[in-house]
């Protein structure tokens, strides 16, 4: 079911008479009629003395200008057949799978990512602890957020600060997070990945840091992407791993990598160099949380998902129709 909303509030049906609004007046009268006084385009265009195209700019200027917010209720998508079959054989709390669309991967993608931000929201209670991870996919889910509001709720960045290659930071995913939730931000203010172990242990016990990576053992809620373990993802395109260090990781059994810890089929934590020189949540803290939410979508992803499920990391699940469907025949 979809809910559409006027930014300007509801009320009783107002009729005012064609040629007494004007400029940005008349794309909220529009869009008023339309969406709150349920006029069809062909009788707003008579109200208002314009043409039936001209209501059509009316209202898409309406939602660009953010005066229209239109909500999809996260129930459609998470109690239908493939949303069930995922919950039932992976022992999930809920899935929430979107459609695929017809614009193909990159489609599919951002569609995953919307319906992450419209659920999650839902999700968090008062007092709620969230831990958010870094990565093209998270921050595509804060972008797609509406702004929401829960009280006490704080945001702890999961992993420390890196390169990127789409233009963003790790600490930018979860400001931006707390930012649309309006919550409390703890950014992690250390490199990811450091060069000297022993730098990296000296780090960790700098009293500003150690108070923020604590503050990750207290998060109850988390979101987190599956990455996998090819020389195209995102633990190589970071710089947290060389190509050098992903061989050696997956010839010793690495399947995915969440949270930028590399993980077995089971989802087991494959230990390795990296592991001393990281600043980040240990994959522990990440188990027998109030919500795990696990947001991915293609093909090769379904093997580090299916992973990341297998380490009992995730509660709630988002991904599109294909993806299920092939979880579904692969687990």
């Amino acid at each position: 079911m979809a809910t559409k909303t006027g930014a300007f509030g509801h009320g009783k049906t107002r009729r005012r008479p064609a040629g007494q609004v004007s400029g940005e007046s008349i794309v909220i009268e529009a869009a008023w009629l339309y969406y709150h006084d349920g006029l069809n385009q062909t009788e707003i265009a008579a109200r208002l003395g314009v043409s039936r195209a001209t209501v059509v700019n009316y209202l898409q200027d309406a939602k660009e200008r953010g005066f229209i917010r239109i909500s999809l209720a996260p129930s459609a998508f998470s109690t239908h057949r493939i949303a069930e079959a995922l919950r039932e054989k992976f022992g999930l709390r809920a899935a929430y799978v979107v459609p695929d669309g017809t614009g193909g991967a990159e489609q599919r993608f951002f569609r995953v990512a919307r319906g992450a931000a419209e659920w999650l929201p839902s999700l968090l209670q008062p007092g709620d602890r969230l831990g958010v991870a870094w990565g093209r996919t998270v921050y595509e889910v804060a972008e797609a957020m509406a702004q929401a509001r829960t009280e006490n709720v704080s945001v702890s960045q999961l992993v420390g600060s890196m390169a990127t290659p789409y233009g963003f930071t790790a600490e930018i995913c979860s400001a931006h997070m707390a930012s649309r939730l309006g919550a409390k931000c703890i950014n992690l203010y250390a490199p990811a990945i450091l060069s000297d172990p022993e730098l990296a242990q000296r780090l960790r016990a700098e009293p500003i840091i150690h108070a923020q990576i604590e503050a990750l053992s207290h998060c109850n809620k988390a979101i987190f992407a599956a990455g996998s373990c090819n020389h195209e993802s995102h633990i190589v395109g970071s710089g947290i791993a060389s190509h050098q260090d992903l061989d050696w990781y997956v010839s010793h059994g690495a399947r995915g990598v969440l949270c930028g810890r590399f993980i077995d089929r089971n989802g087991r934590a494959v230990p390795g160099a990296l592991d001393d020189r990281m600043i980040g949540v240990e994959l522990d803290n990440l188990l027998n949380l109030d919500m795990g939410m696990l947001v991915s979508e293609g093909p090769d992803k379904v093997v580090p998902m299916l992973a990341a499920i297998a380490g009992g990391y995730v509660t709630h699940l988002v991904t599109s129709n294909t993806t299920a469907e092939a979880l579904l025949r692969a687990g």
